[in-house]
């Protein structure tokens, strides 16, 4: 992807705050912004380059994303640093502290996952599933359950391991595992989310699958959504 220049302005003055000594009235005032929470979300498995969090957000305009970076930055929940030769390109990239807002977007995720509104085929980047994979894992269908599966999304690989009911993921490569999953989030979602099946994404190229076809089977059955709210 070309290389885009954005111009950097003087830092503006800080918006107003909401001058509350509640600490989720300060959260609020360092993540509130709109976008802010998003650029930290496509950063909680790794770092990425400027050029990777606009193509992640399309609807984020690189100014914006300046913005939203340099905000965070200054609020010392993201660093930016330099990859080392042959490499040699500036990425974003959470502090340890940044890293543990983790569970904000998995109680945020299954407080509106219950919005009669919420529609689970729109647009879904790898950090969105990934994370919602953290999040709506249902620890008693996973009981017993050990496993590791490789998920290859936007050309890049993670692995994950499933034990005790839980789940960890983290980007890497994928040899030796039971079973494979391969295609955009958005297809995977929709075989985990919006009711679709293995074998009609496979039918379509949507979906590719090598090893445990058992193990998809039962994997798609572990992340039940939660029932709608009444309004």
């Amino acid at each position: 992807m070309k290389s885009e220049k954005v111009t950097r302005a003087a830092p503006a003055r800080r918006r107003q705050w909401y001058e509350d000594a509640c600490a989720a009235a300060h959260a609020l005032d360092l993540l509130g912004e709109r976008w802010a929470l998003l650029v930290m979300r496509e950063l909680m498995f790794g770092p990425r380059r400027f050029n990777e969090l606009r193509a992640r957000l399309p609807g984020l305009s690189a100014n914006v994303l300046t913005q939203r970076l340099d905000g965070l930055e200054a609020a010392g929940v993201l660093v930016r640093r330099r990859l080392p030769p042959p490499a040699s390109a500036q990425v974003y990239e959470l502090t340890a502290w940044g890293l543990e807002s983790e569970p904000i977007f998995q109680a945020l995720g299954r407080w509106a996952a219950r919005s009669p509104a919420h529609d689970p085929s729109l647009p879904f980047s790898a950090a969105s599933l990934l994370l919602s994979l953290r999040t709506m894992l249902d620890a008693e269908r996973a009981a017993g359950l050990e496993a590791r599966i490789g998920l290859l999304l936007d050309g890049e690989s993670y692995l994950a391991r499933l034990s005790h009911g839980t789940i960890a993921i983290e980007p890497g490569p994928v040899e030796g595992v039971q079973l494979i999953l391969d295609g955009a989030p958005r297809s995977i979602a929709a075989v985990l989310y919006g009711g679709q099946s293995l074998a009609a994404l496979e039918q379509d190229g949507a979906l590719r699958l090598s090893g445990d076809r058992a193990l998809a089977e039962r994997l798609v059955t572990l992340f039940p959504l939660p029932p709608k709210a009444e309004v």
